[in-house]
C-alpha cells in the first residue's frame, strides 16, 4: 500500500547517488566486469564440454557453477548498468518481485552446489579408488538435482514473505535492486513474522551448506596429514584449493550481508558487499579455477592451439 491507501504498482531504485561523472565511471567498470563474466563463464563451460579430459564430476559440477554465475550475475547487472546509466530506475512491483525470485534461487543454489563440490572433493581425496563408482552420471544429476530443489523451497518461502508484506512508507528503494533489507524498510505493516521465518530458512541453507563443507575439508585435510610426503600432499591440497577460495568468498559476503543483522551496517555497506558477490564474484570463479587447476590450464593452451592453426589454415 502507498500512503494514500493504493497499492504499490512500482518502485524507484535509487542505485548509487554519485556525481555523474561517478556514475559513468561505475556504468563501465561494471560492464566491463559484466562482460568478462559472460566470457569467462561461458568460456568455461564450453571448455568443459569440448576437452574429453574434463568429463569428470568434478568439471560437471563446476560447469553449472558457471551456470549459475552467468545466470544470477545477469538477473543484476544489466539492471544495474540500467540505474547507473539514468541515475534512477523505476520497476514496476511484478519485475521486483521476478528479479528478488530468481537471484534468490541462483544464490541459494550456488549455496548448495559449492556444498555438493565439497563432497565430490571428499570423495576423491578420502577414497579415491571409489570415486567413479561413488560418482556415477546418475549419482551427479541427482545431487544438482537436490541443489535446486533445497533452493527452490527457500525460494518460494523468502519470495512469499518478502512480498506478503505491506509496503507504504515510499516507493524509493535506496539499493540497487530489489533485495530484502532495502525493501524491509518500506514496510508499514509488521514484518517480525515474515523476518523469523526468512531468517530461519536463511540460517538451514547456510548452515547445511557449510556443515557439509566443514565435515568434507576436515576428512580431506585429515587424509592429507597421512600422506607421508610433501609433493603429494601439495599435489592433492591443490585439487581442493580453488573450491575453498570459491568457498570463502561466496559465503564470506553472503553471511555478512543476511546473518550479521543490522547492528552498525548501513545500506551503503549493504551496496558494497552487494556489488562484491553479484559482480565481482562471478567475474573472479572461472580465473580462480583456470589460474589454479593444472588441467584447465592445459586445456585453454590446447583450445588456444586448436583456434590458432584453424586460423593459419584459413590463411
Amino acid at each position: 500500500m502507498a500512503d494514500n491507501g493504493t497499492r504499490l504498482t512500482e518502485f524507484i531504485l535509487m542505485g548509487f547517488q554519485l556525481q555523474a561523472e561517478l556514475q559513468l565511471g561505475l556504468f563501465f567498470t561494471f560492464l566491463t566486469f559484466y562482460l568478462i563474466t559472460i566470457a569467462g563463464n561461458l568460456g568455461m563451460i564450453m571448455l568443459i564440454q569440448s576437452d574429453p579430459r574434463l568429463q569428470t564430476p568434478m568439471y560437471f559440477f563446476l560447469s553449472h557453477l558457471s551456470f549459475l554465475d552467468v545466470c544470477y550475475s545477469s538477473v543484476i547487472v544489466p539492471q544495474l548498468l540500467e540505474t547507473l546509466g539514468n541515475n534512477k530506475m523505476v520497476i514496476t512491483y511484478e519485475r521486483c518481485a521476478t528479479q528478488f525470485f530468481f537471484f534468490t534461487l541462483y544464490a541459494s543454489t550456488e549455496c548448495f552446489l559449492l556444498a555438493v563440490m565439497a563432497y565430490d572433493r571428499y570423495v576423491a581425496v578420502c577414497n579415491p579408488l571409489l570415486y567413479a563408482m561413488a560418482m556415477t552420471p546418475q549419482t551427479r544429476l541427482g545431487l544438482v538435482a537436490a541443489a535446486y530443489s533445497g533452493a527452490m523451497v527457500n525460494t518460494v518461502v523468502r519470495t512469499g514473505c518478502t512480498f506478503s508484506i505491506s509496503f507504504c512508507k515510499s516507493n524509493q528503494v535506496d539499493f540497487l535492486f530489489c533485495d530484502l533489507p532495502p525493501l524491509l524498510k518500506l514496510a508499514c505493516s509488521e514484518t517480525k513474522l515474515q523476518e523469523q521465518v526468512i531468517f530461519l530458512f536463511a540460517f538451514l541453507v547456510i548452515i547445511t551448506s557449510v556443515s557439509v563443507i566443514l565435515v568434507s575439508y576436515l576428512f580431506i585435510i585429515w587424509a592429507i596429514l597421512k600422506i607421508r610426503t610433501a609433493g603429494a600432499k601439495a599435489k592433492t591440497f591443490s585439487t581442493c584449493a580453488s573450491h575453498m577460495i570459491a568457498v570463502a568468498l561466496f559465503f564470506g559476503t553472503i553471511i555478512f550481508m543476511y546473518l550479521k543483522g543490522n547492528m552498525g551496517k548501513s545500506l551503503w555497506e549493504d551496496k558494497i558487499v552487494s556489488v562484491f558477490y553479484t559482480v565481482v564474484i562471478p567475474m573472479l570463479n572461472p580465473m580462480i579455477y583456470s589460474l589454479r587447476n593444472k588441467e584447465v590450464k592445459e586445456a585453454l593452451k590446447k583450445a588456444f592451439k586448436r583456434i590458432k592453426a584453424s586460423q593459419e589454415s584459413k590463411t
